[in-house]
């Protein structure tokens, strides 16, 4: 859908629902185009509230308080897609909210974007719905084993899921969740992991970084690297099958799709996250245009920006399990040349907990995933 209205200009604010990393990063792009950035979150002194202008520290369900948010600001995004629905709806009675709520509304449950999937052509696993226990075992003769158990909505890094071999396995995890709404997928015996990071416009002009390449360990993003390890075909039939659905979502925004490539060299969509993405983080400095800055432009009915990269890239996550020997060695890291640091201002490094991460540009992925990893290693305290 092409919409004419008027771009909002450097000098307006932009409302950000979540407080996160990535509404950090997205208000640093933000704010070096000359926008203001207020935030809106139950926390204060978020990793986003230390760089934003304002800082709304509220409940989701204060929908007052939504709307006073969005009174003051231009344009609402988000920075992750478990906001309430009716929170979203309290910022769109006040200014417009992109990527819109039924964009939300189908991504926050993953139920509902299974079905969206399927029910228009877009290649996925097989799945089934579990609402209680007796459906536990049609479900899975459905799918087979093994399969992976997961929570229907909240879940993200590898929570609430689990494999399962078995009826007895699938009999625990339905437990172990709270015995809430779940889906069952089939296992996937994929040869690599990557995403499709696009942009889409008021107008519906679209950008992309074409495919990344991703290494999860413990069911956390640990490394992503560009360009993927792929054929063209590959690569371009992902990129025409994440184009198609941000059309199909009317998307204005930023949106990521995780994909397997499987043995058989079929690709199928995992997962969708309307926003920008850890996969995309390299985007920021081996790019023209991060996946951040391109969220602003398309928010704000601005023209997208180049996505030509200036190198191959990688990025390796930093997670709080780095700080268990004390503070990371940030000399040792920084003193490769072609390394670049990026801290997300969490005040408390928790095992498993998403810190910061590191970029390294190189004349080739190959060469780039061996100098972060280079770094990764060096940031370690050993003992004497």
């Amino acid at each position: 859908m092409n919409r004419r209205v008027d771009p909002i200009l450097p000098g307006a604010a932009i409302g950000v629902l979540g407080s996160g990393q990535l509404g950090r990063m997205f208000a640093i792009a933000a704010r070096q185009m000359g926008y203001r950035v207020h935030t809106f979150s139950p926390e204060t002194d978020t990793p986003t509230g230390q760089v934003a202008d304002i800082e709304i520290a509220a409940s989701y369900d204060d929908l007052d308080a939504v709307r006073r948010f969005a009174q003051a600001v231009q344009v609402v995004t988000f920075e992750f897609e478990n906001v309430p629905a009716a929170c979203v709806e309290a910022a769109a009675d006040c200014v417009p909210v992109r990527p819109g709520g039924s964009a939300l509304h189908i991504t926050q449950n993953r139920l509902r974007e299974k079905n969206f999937l399927a029910s228009n052509g877009f290649p996925t696993t097989k799945f089934a719905a579990i609402h209680t226990v007796d459906e536990l075992k049609p479900a899975l003769d459905q799918v087979g084993f093994p399969a992976i158990m997961k929570t229907a909505s909240s879940g993200y890094d590898g929570k609430g899921q689990a494999k399962v071999a078995n009826i007895d396995d699938a009999v625990k995890a339905f437990h172990d969740c709270g015995g809430q709404p779940m889906i069952a997928e089939g296992f996937v015996d994929f040869e690599l992991e990557f995403s499709v990071v696009v942009a889409r416009g008021l107008d519906g002009q679209f950008a992309h970084w074409g495919s990344i390449q991703n290494r999860h360990k413990h069911h956390i993003l640990d490394l992503s690297f560009a360009p993927a390890r792929m054929s063209e075909s590959v690569n371009a039939r992902a990129v025409e099958i994440t184009r198609a659905l941000a059309d199909k979502l009317d998307l204005v925004g930023v949106l990521c799709i995780e994909f397997f490539l499987g043995r058989d060299g079929e690709i199928l969509v995992n997962e969708l996250a309307p926003r920008p993405h850890n996969s995309g983080h390299l985007t920021i400095n081996a790019s023209h245009t991060s996946q951040f800055e391109q969220q602003l432009r398309a928010v704000c009915g601005l023209p997208l920006g180049s996505v030509e990269f200036v190198a191959a890239a990688a990025m390796a996550n930093l997670l709080g399990d780095l700080w268990q020997r004390g503070e990371p060695n940030w000399p040792a890291a920084c003193a490769l040349p072609e390394v670049k640091l990026h801290l997300y201002g969490k005040i408390e490094p928790r095992p498993g907990r998403k810190m910061g991460h590191l970029t390294a540009l190189a004349a080739t992925a190959e060469l780039a995933v061996q100098t972060v990893l280079q770094a990764r290693q060096k940031l370690q305290r050993v003992d004497d």
